[in-house]
């Protein structure tokens, strides 16, 4: 059939837009295959760490001052001074067992410290066991520590010379295991109470007052009140239990295991601080008392006194001798000239007077000491004097083993307020009982 001119152009439209859509299509597909493929692109790679901390500011800090240089010369207890004849022990133990716990993981010169001074009023050695939870095994018994190390204490100087007991933990241990552990031992040792001391504290005796008695007979004199069948009884017969007595809060207590143990212990979910505001709480909840005690001078401080002799209260014989002044904190160094700690010694020195010139000027100095540590934002910066021991058996970088305990503190508080639903150590107050552990919603102290 013939097709007129006509009829062709009007295929022709028709014609163009097919070709159009082809040509359209072409260069789409065209330009879809001149795309790389997602897995051939390659994103620029990130730094590969790892990215380590600028520590070139770090400084070592120097080696600490002898802060006892008779015991760094003495070769056995004899060449230390004797304990002032006022503070003496009897020379037959009391009846009483009178074991002392005090813990230790950083900055050798205050527990020494707290451990001279204890002894210098009256504390029998042998009663006295310093608890090394440094998590450095025996690292310490067999002299591998340098004195720079915060881990480091001198283990032949206290039991050698100062004649006090050593246990140590086999790992490192919160504070809340800790106190876990007197309990244990005193168990272990079929003991009925125990007193335990901060590392922390320095102590000694009222020497000014009258009738004077030690700081250890004082406390002797408590364990002996406690035991008395009439202690704690009210006028109608009923007797309440006793769980702790804090001489000076607890920076040095005597602990009732019996009450502590039916209580399940410290709560070692919250290691640190809170731990003391749950466990006293808990006593108070129950009906335990917790009685407040005075023994003698318990100061909370944060640097050694510069020489420890003056705790034994001593003064040279001369009054034209070079006095030794108890008010200066400036440490001597190891190359302190002080005589020999010998016969000599002890011939050219003698008693001072029991509350006199001396015991004032210690007192004074003490106190100051426990007065910086008041004014000090961070109050325990003591723990961070030592930064050394870098490749020695069990090293812990102290850096960050501050920032991890850190973490764990900030960890154990927040558990305590989830525990109670409650924050802050007013638990009881709060309105809170013994039972209320976990099952309590939290209270207004959240919003």
């Amino acid at each position: 059939m013939a097709v007129s001119l006509r009829s062709r152009w009007v295929f022709l439209p028709l014609v163009l837009a097919l070709g159009a859509v082809s040509l359209y299509f072409l260069r789409l597909s065209i330009a879809h295959e001149a795309q790389p493929h997602p897995e051939d692109v390659h994103a620029p790679e990130p730094p590969k760490g790892p990215f380590y901390k600028d520590i070139a500011d770090r400084k070592i800090a120097p080696p600490l001052p002898e802060y006892f240089p008779l015991a760094a010369k003495a070769n056995s207890r004899s060449d230390l001074p004797p304990v002032p004849s006022w503070n003496q022990p009897p020379k037959e133990h009391v009846p009483e067992k009178t074991r002392l716990y005090i813990g230790f993981t950083r900055f050798w010169p205050l527990l020494q410290q707290a451990v001279v001074s204890y002894i210098a009023a009256g504390w029998p050695p042998e009663d006295i066991y310093v608890v090394e939870n440094t998590g450095t095994m025996d690292a310490n018994k067999r002299g591998l520590l340098t004195i720079q190390n915060p881990f480091y204490l001198d283990y032949h100087r206290l039991t050698s010379l100062l004649g006090v007991n050593v246990i140590t933990t086999p790992s490192l241990q919160t504070f809340a295991q800790l106190q876990n552990l007197y309990l244990s031992e005193a168990i272990n040792n079929n003991l009925t109470y125990y007193f335990w001391s901060h590392m922390d504290v320095a102590v000694h005796s009222h020497e000014d007052r009258e009738p004077f008695q030690s700081l250890y007979m004082h406390a002797v004199d408590v364990v002996r009140e406690t035991q008395e069948p009439d202690y704690l009884v009210d006028d109608e017969g009923n007797k309440q239990e006793w769980g702790i007595q804090f001489f000076a809060y607890d920076w040095l207590s005597l602990v009732n295991v019996k009450t502590f143990s039916d209580l399940g212990g410290w709560d070692t979910m919250v290691g640190y601080y809170g731990t003391d505001c749950d466990m006293y709480s808990r006593l108070s909840m129950n009906n335990v008392a917790q009685p407040v005690q005075d023994a003698g001078m318990v100061y909370d401080v944060t640097t050694s006194l510069e020489d420890l002799e003056v705790l034994f209260r001593r003064r040279p014989k001369s009054t034209e001798a070079e006095s030794r002044d108890t008010g200066d904190r400036k440490a001597r160094s190891y190359n302190s000239t002080i005589p020999s700690p010998n016969k000599a010694y002890l011939e050219s020195t003698e008693e001072d007077e029991r509350g006199g010139e001396g015991f004032k000027k210690l007192a004074a100095t003490l106190e100051q000491i426990q007065q910086d540590k008041r004014d000090d934002k961070y109050r325990n910066s003591w723990q961070l004097r030592q930064n050394g021991g870098e490749g020695e058996p069990y090293y812990y970088d102290p850096d960050g083993f501050e920032k991890a305990l850190q973490m764990t503190i900030e960890v154990g508080t927040k558990i305590n307020e989830e525990k109670w639903g409650h924050k802050g150590c007013d638990i009881k107050a709060a309105g809170l009982k013994e039972g209320d552990q976990w099952r309590v919603d939290h209270d207004h102290t959240f919003d």
